[in-house]
């Protein structure tokens, strides 16, 4: 039956006031949260004990919480293992675990608390973010009971996942993520038999989640981006900074703008395992971000961002990343070309012998070039180009082409590739690209001090990453990282 008229005029109304009300801008925040954690142990401790600890947690991050919502933030990101830390065996984490119901329950477990089986931690959760009319997105755990008609069902009978939730404003549950690729030391938790693409729509924008490893993956993470369009995604995570070129700040930021969106990445602080570094990112820059090895306090973020970031002027282009490489007239290997061992790979290195030049380094089939002009040439510090095509296989297995501009630890070339926080040189000037054989290339440029440069380089849409500027601290690295999905 067709609706009368004045009915089809009131939903047309409503229709156009909401799109009216949709925001253009908003405020998010993140939260890096120094985790308070349980004692080591192998045994579980009782279901009090447990609640203890996470309420202990929740009540550092309610305070982040009530303080963003009164700056006017309307979202909230808190890390991964932030409610109840880590290093548990899979028998230990069971008593810090909770049923999360399916989001299309329509529940708040604010005003509803005993709905579903025992919830403490959702139903607090869930009136942080009503009680502050806040998005509210936490990692918890999820329990889910099987049996042996379930070929896969452990021999515990249960499935254990490591779990990301939202609750709106009222606080209503209206986001479940189970995390799909397990770092290797996550044997407390299983992996969901199929990889969940999860989204949700807010007045400012749509938004996606996934959590930490998975940001290396096809699935969830390009399929949230490239299929599915967010304009937003959400990441909890407890990421453990390898220079030089996967510390969080740099390589988050990186992501966002090789994917063209928003990206909230709130992490644990716990600096006994290089555990900093979050932010809130925009396509073309960082818009807040933090890193700090010195000291173990928490800290929040808040920054405004574009809800549809795809349709802002200031979007960057669609790159065609091997374009402007592919016409650079190919070279003979170099006489001083050398190899050398970053994070486990073997890179194919050349020294920036001179204070300006142009130079190419190939490896397989993945060619780089880059010009350059230092400021100054020091004798103390060495710079190499270096080129890697190839499948990584130590915490996980997937395809990478990098091209990259480094410091060396030392003037020694066996140093090329060793983390390296700090640096002396300036650089008047860069421009590197490569013969990528992938889309997905995440532009890196990070300064001494593990800074980024925020509005002082540019991807151009043959696939160069230039200096806008001058650049104004000195350089640690210049890195476009490729990942080849299709052959992993």
């Amino acid at each position: 039956m067709l609706p009368s008229q004045p009915l089809l005029h009131a939903a047309v109304l409503a229709l156009t006031v909401l799109q009216a009300l949709a925001s253009k801008s908003f405020l998010a925040a993140v939260y890096e949260h120094s985790v308070i954690l349980p004692d080591a142990t192998e045994q579980p401790v009782s279901a009090e004990v447990a609640l203890a600890l996470m309420n202990q947690n929740m009540d550092v991050l309610e305070e982040a919480i009530k303080e963003a919502a009164q700056q006017g933030a309307q979202i909230i990101v808190t890390p991964e293992d932030g409610i109840y830390g880590w290093s548990f065996t899979r028998e230990a984490i069971y008593p810090y675990l909770e049923d999360i119901p399916d989001p299309g329950v329509n529940w708040i477990p604010c005003t509803d608390p005993t709905r579903f089986a025992p919830a403490p931690v959702q139903e607090r959760l869930s009136c942080m973010a009503r009680n502050n009319s806040i998005y509210v997105v936490a990692n918890i755990g999820d329990k889910k009971p099987c049996n042996s008609s379930d070929p896969s069902c452990p021999s515990d009978g249960r499935y254990q996942y490591n779990t990301d939730v939202v609750f709106d404003p009222e606080g209503k549950l209206v986001a479940r993520y189970h995390k799909y690729n397990l770092f290797m030391s996550e044997t407390q938790f299983n992996y969901p038999k199929e990889p969940e693409a999860v989204t949700f729509e807010t007045p400012f924008g749509k938004f996606g989640i996934f959590t930490c490893f998975d940001i290396l993956f096809h699935e969830p993470a390009v399929v949230l981006v490239s299929k599915l369009q967010v304009d937003t995604v959400l990441f909890p995570t407890a990421w453990m900074n390898v220079l030089p070129f996967l510390t969080a700040v740099e390589f988050h930021s990186a992501w966002a703008m090789g994917m063209g969106v928003n990206f909230l990445a709130a992490n644990t602080h716990y600096t006994n395992m290089s555990m900093t570094g979050s932010g809130i990112y925009a396509p073309d820059r960082a818009r807040a971000y933090y890193y700090n090895m010195k000291s173990e306090d928490g800290h929040l973020l808040i920054a405004e961002l574009d809800s549809h970031p795809r349709l802002s002027p200031a979007s960057p282009p669609a790159v065609n990343w091997s374009s402007y490489a592919s016409s650079v007239k190919s070279v003979s290997p170099n006489d001083h070309d050398f190899e050398g061992l970053i994070f486990h790979d073997r890179f194919t290195l050349t020294e920036l012998a001179k204070p300006e030049g142009n130079l190419t380094i190939c490896q397989k089939d993945l060619c780089c070039h880059l010009s350059y002009k230092m400021a100054e040439k020091r004798e103390d510090e060495v710079y190499v180009l270096g080129a890697f095509d190839g499948l990584h296989v130590v915490e996980g297995q997937y395809y990478l082409q990098i091209c990259t501009l480094l410091k060396c630890k030392s003037t020694d070339l066996n140093t090329c590739g060793q983390p390296v926080e700090t640096a002396q040189t300036k650089f008047e000037m860069f421009s590197l690209s490569g013969t990528f054989g992938t889309n997905y290339v995440f532009p890196e440029v990070l300064y001494s001090g593990v800074q980024l440069a925020p509005g002082e380089f540019q991807v151009l849409s043959d696939g160069r990453l230039i200096s806008k500027t001058r650049p104004t601290k000195p350089v640690v690295t210049v890195t476009l990282f490729g990942r080849w999905y299709e052959k992993d």
